[in-house]
């Protein structure tokens, strides 16, 4: 028996093909259903993809694909649907919509996503927020942010763990309250750490932040003036900056493009999209890169009501328009370019590279499953 197992260790895993090859060229490269079925096959081919340097090669190599999210009445209630949009080359448009993960018990908005995590947020039975990797199935609920307002995820490389922005306001009640913002460790026992209190002026309302160049970014929005500032939290130092942007009426939004920051803003009849990118970050400069013009008569009288978001993939700017029960792409000239029957919505400018890289807090946390429910 003891021969037996040594032999089976030594064998090659494919007849034909070295062993170097076979992992760090082709399995590395597979998506992570495929590779999980591939597990299968034999133990060696499962102690080979199931070491850490495997799985964060394996990590690297998944495309950073915008999320959408799609909502079903089922018998588990409102459940929330994980789809990834991928309209790279070959892919037929049947495929270009991934269904990646289902979560039930609740009625679910996605806040962040962060190497393959996803903060979740449940509306319903007092769920409030939680935790889980659509990948490998894993959930855990955050009952310490109880009383906090979500703002941000990020890796602190520094530690090497997760950590989670927080607000908190006078205007939510909870005891010995204090304003200000607050970081939480992914599975320490120790409460949210109030770092900063912020002036009235700098306060952030919102979880929609892109994570570049180690930073947390937010547009601040100015009522009665055009708003051109951003807001900048450093993820390494845990401090606060504000960054010049151009001048611009309303709510912009951000992305990341080809290792440039981006901002996308609209007209008052959203029929006019404006896309900045960033030519200097360090020098704060910027220029208009695209100035979309929406159908927008033609698209009201086929579709009414629309709600307009600039993603970005593979060096490509996507305009991706609601009109309810369906999701149209246009390009940059203003025209259809895909539609999808289909009732969608955009998630803030969220990506997400699916990763099985095992993580130590998710058994610390409150309600860990794996394969459980809240997933259908």
């Amino acid at each position: 028996m003891a021969e037996a197992a040594v032999a089976a260790e030594a064998a090659p895993l494919h007849r034909g093909l070295p062993d170097e090859i076979v992992v760090w060229e082709i399995l590395v490269r597979l998506p992570p259903k495929s590779l999980l079925r591939c597990r299968a096959v034999c133990p060696a081919w499962r102690r080979a993809t199931s070491t850490r340097d495997f799985l964060l090669a394996h990590h690297a190599r998944q495309p950073s694909l915008p999320l959408l999210r799609g909502y079903e009445l089922s018998d588990h209630g409102v459940s929330l649907d994980v789809i990834l949009f991928d309209h790279r080359a070959g892919l037929a448009a049947v495929d270009q919509l991934q269904s990646v993960a289902r979560l039930g018990n609740s009625f679910f908005c996605l806040e962040a996503s962060c190497d393959g995590l996803l903060v979740l947020c449940g509306t319903y039975r007092n769920m409030g927020y939680s935790i889980c990797n659509p990948a490998t199935r894993q959930y855990a609920r955050l009952d310490d942010l109880d009383g906090f307002a979500f703002l941000g995820m990020y890796p602190h490389s520094p530690t090497g763990g997760y950590r989670l922005l927080l607000g908190k306001s006078s205007y939510a009640y909870v005891p010995d309250d204090q304003d200000g913002y607050y970081v939480f460790t992914l599975g320490s026992d120790q409460p949210p750490r109030r770092i900063w209190c912020p002036n009235v002026e700098d306060v952030i309302h919102e979880s929609s932040a892109v994570l570049f160049r180690g930073s947390l970014h937010w547009h601040v929005e100015q009522l009665e003036r055009a708003g051109n500032m951003l807001t900048v939290f450093n993820t390494t130092t845990e401090l606060f900056r504000q960054m010049r942007a151009p001048a611009v009426p309303g709510k912009a939004k951000l992305f990341e493009m080809d290792g440039m920051l981006g901002m996308s803003s609209f007209n008052d009849a959203a029929t006019t999209v404006d896309i900045w990118m960033t030519q200097d970050y360090e020098s704060e400069a910027w220029a208009i890169k695209y100035r979309v013009e929406l159908p927008a008569a033609e698209l009201n009288v086929k579709f009414g009501h629309r709600s307009v978001v600039v993603l970005s993939l593979d060096g490509d700017v996507l305009v991706l328009v609601e009109f309810g029960e369906r999701l149209l792409q246009i390009d940059m000239d203003g025209k259809l370019v895909a539609s999808f029957h289909r009732i969608l919505q955009c998630t803030n400018q969220l990506h997400l590279k699916q990763s099985l890289v095992p993580h130590a807090f998710f058994p610390t946390l409150e309600g860990y499953v794996v394969n459980g429910s809240p997933f259908i």
